[in-house]
């Protein structure tokens, strides 16, 4: 997985996340960015979206949502996602930064806060957590 931002651009410009990620079962999985790149208890040490303003879930174009809320990749037949995602709230710097903090792939599609589920506004309904690994950074 890569995360980039091209050199010489502002640091209010989007951030582009791009990759494979495979041995998932076909169809689509909620994508999120967690708080912490803990990950001693799996992925569950990771702890929830990465949501420092304290809004409701929603999708990655909502006005109202959590910083680390992606939406969803697709896996195909053979199990592989493509991922390619552009996001302007994610940072590499600051406070709004998701170095050292976890991406997490969840089992169930993300409602986008929009399914009528008691944990759509919470984390999409998106079940558990099947894939997880810390943001850094490597050269």
């Amino acid at each position: 997985m890569r995360v980039e931002r091209k050199e010489g651009e502002a640091c209010d410009c989007p951030i582009i996340i791009s990759g494979e990620i495979s041995g998932l079962s076909k169809g689509l999985h909620g994508f999120h960015v967690h708080e912490y790149g803990d990950l001693t208890n799996g992925c569950t040490s990771a702890g929830s979206h990465f949501n420092p303003f304290k809004l409701s879930h929603g999708g990655p174009g909502d006005r109202i949502r959590h910083v680390g809320d992606l939406g969803n990749i697709e896996a195909g037949d053979d199990g592989v996602a493509n991922v390619h995602k552009t996001d302007k709230l994610l940072s590499l710097y600051g406070p709004l930064t998701i170095l050292g903090r976890a991406v997490v792939v969840h089992a169930n599609q993300d409602d986008l806060g929009r399914g009528g589920h008691e944990l759509s506004k919470i984390s999409g309904n998106a079940g558990g957590r099947v894939a997880c690994g810390v943001i850094g950074i490597s050269k």
